[in-house]
């Protein structure tokens, strides 16, 4: 069961890694297309298909780890929530990754969407300022990544404690 544990852990992070390594390559894609305008220093941006699909392809992943991450443990810590203030210390970091998580997620997945919404654009745009949530997207999936791996590891102590102790798995 822990072999497996871990195998899903390798799995989450090998994701999230390759969601931010797509991101942070979409956004380098992104920013050869861009020109400079010399009168006012705006930056003129041409919509590029090739960053559109490695921003797609981050976000997906980003989900898809979150999704087998939440299915992973995040069940399991949600049935013990009414115990919390009395649990221990590795119970409440595991609560504390799970939302912390949550929270990861919730910036960083519509920040690769808005990045990738960008490069779909049919014509090019001049702005003044130029966003890069590709970026920050590809960051948050590495954080997440992160998150991933001290949520599984404070899972599992959590329940190797209270099983090595006698103790039964709170409902």
């Amino acid at each position: 069961m822990a072999k497996a544990g871990f195998f899903v852990c390798l799995v989450i992070v090998i994701m999230d890694v390759a969601a931010g390594i797509l991101s942070i390559q979409a956004e380098i894609t992104k920013d050869k297309v861009t020109r400079y305008m010399s009168p006012k220093r705006l930056k003129c941006q041409e919509p590029n298909d090739q960053a559109f699909k490695l921003g797609l392809a981050a976000a997906t992943l980003l989900a898809l780890s979150h999704v087998t991450a939440n299915l992973l443990g995040a069940c399991m810590c949600i049935c013990c929530t009414e115990k919390l203030e009395t649990s221990s210390a590795n119970r409440q970091s595991w609560f504390g990754c799970l939302i912390v998580s949550w929270i990861v997620v919730a910036v960083g997945f519509p920040a690769l969407v808005m990045g990738m919404v960008e490069n779909s654009k049919s014509k090019g745009s001049c702005q003044a300022f130029h966003h890069h949530f590709l970026f920050v997207g590809g960051v948050l999936c590495f954080v997440h990544g992160l998150l991933s791996v001290a949520f599984y590891v404070s899972a599992t102590v959590s329940f190797q404690k209270e099983i090595s102790h006698g103790l039964e798995l709170d409902p």
